[in-house]
């Protein structure tokens, strides 16, 4: 269009929109389904979309689907009423590949009979939000996994960390071990090897602006909160041990707090607890807490517990704990804290740029000595450790930017089925 007919008005016609294929919906000369040969499993592989995700042109969720005969992909917000959704989960046996507190590593799983494996495909921000809106979903017993290496994935989509996996390669890795199979599964995630080597092909040498590039490096941010560094005085580590029977025992009753101890740093004051449990006592309940069964059955009632833990704790408090598992527990057995409060879990990754494991391992981690335990049992050590890794971030230096250190341990944009910070 020359000058001219620019200024008579003249518009150019729209350009026609690229063909696509209408199965892995690349554009039909980027079309990926060539590489695609369908594999039987045992394993019944349940997708369940994040509608945003749907339409991400580097999205893996529908090669997923394409490469495995015995795979279902439903993309919705609220799946209760899905026909298709509700008879996989009412056939039984069916597991969510996402963290949890008793989220069992796929590494040491071994089922008797084929499983149904539900996986969410989103951001994490996304599979948050399907597990808030499912209720349901949230109820599964849990499989989480150990990426093995870093993933080409994160070459041309941006990812919160170098450990992080597509989803494809999520559900391959869990199927190897499922089906004793590595070798087989690998051939799953070769259609994402070509759909990463084409991407950076045309972001290498057509170089045209939609295709990604390496963003500019940000400056150093100071992993650690400013309200923790402001309210030193307020600050007050919290820690609680719950009698939780496994996820599939026949006998299961919620998880109810036995063990609760907490320490204000400013004062050295310190509070301790051991509840006498309400419901039946787990079996495993004493050897994993380190309490006596008759401390148990002698224990605190309830009642006396919130009076002495609400006059100890002063309103403007502000409570620390590791993971959100024992102030859950405390809520749901009926105790409401209008303190504010923190999980140092994720703070702590920030500060050593890779995965915490659990606190005692993040003490270890961190080069700290734990301050001498005044608690019983584990709680006691771990109380120790909490308050030892808060002491050294309030100390360390504003700015400090985290060590970026490879540790395979959470997938972030993609399936979301290993985070740190894991879920109760």
């Amino acid at each position: 269009m020359n000058r001219g007919q620019a200024d008579a008005g003249v518009m150019a016609a729209p350009r026609a929109p690229r063909p696509v294929c209408p199965s892995c919906r690349r554009p039909s000369s980027q079309c990926l389904c060539a590489g695609l040969t369908p594999l039987p499993s045992s394993t019944k592989v349940l997708i369940l979309q994040h509608p945003r995700e749907r339409d991400v042109p580097l999205g893996t969720a529908r090669l997923a689907r394409l490469g495995l005969q015995n795979a279902i992909l439903r993309t919705d917000l609220d799946f209760s009423r899905d026909p298709v959704v509700r008879a996989c989960l009412a056939a039984g046996n069916a597991w969510l590949l996402f963290p949890g507190e008793h989220a069992l590593d796929v590494e040491n799983a071994s089922f008797a009979s084929p499983i149904t494996l539900v996986v969410l495909d989103g951001t994490w921000w996304q599979a948050s939000k399907l597990l808030k809106l499912n209720p349901e979903l949230a109820a599964l017993p849990r499989l989480r996994l150990t990426p093995p290496r870093p993933s080409p994935y994160g070459e041309i989509r941006r990812e919160p960390a170098h450990h992080c996996v597509a989803t494809i390669e999520a559900i391959a890795h869990v199927l190897g071990y499922l089906e004793n199979d590595h070798d087989r599964w690998r051939e799953l995630v070769r259609p994402l090897a070509s759909l990463v080597e084409r991407q950076l092909h045309f972001a290498r040498v057509v170089r045209a602006g939609r295709h990604h590039r390496p963003s500019a490096p940000r400056p150093p941010r100071d992993p650690i909160p400013a309200e923790l560094r402001l309210r030193v005085a307020d600050l007050v580590c919290v820690h609680g041990e719950a009698n939780a029977w496994p996820h599939l025992h026949p006998e299961r009753t919620p998880p109810e707090t036995v063990h609760w101890l907490a320490q204000r740093l400013a004062t050295g004051e310190t509070f301790e607890a051991v509840l006498a449990p309400r419901g039946r006592l787990a079996p495993s309940t004493c050897r994993h807490i380190r309490l006596a069964q008759e401390a148990l059955t002698n224990g605190e009632a309830w009642a006396s517990f919130v009076t002495r833990f609400s006059a100890f704790l002063r309103p403007t408090d502000l409570l620390l704990g590791w993971g959100h598992f024992p102030l859950a527990t405390l809520a749901a057995d009926g105790l409401t804290l209008a303190n504010d409060r923190q999980d140092l879990r994720p703070i702590a990754g920030g500060l050593l740029g890779r995965r915490t494991g659990t606190i005692e391992e993040c003490v270890q981690r961190l080069g700290l000595t734990p301050l001498p335990a005044w608690g019983a049992g584990r709680g006691g050590e771990r109380l120790a450790c909490l308050c030892a890794a808060v002491e050294e971030m309030t100390r360390s230096p504003v700015g400090l930017r985290p060590a970026r250190r490879p540790a395979p341990d959470q997938p972030g944009r993609g399936a979301a089925v290993a985070k740190a910070s894991e879920l109760p």
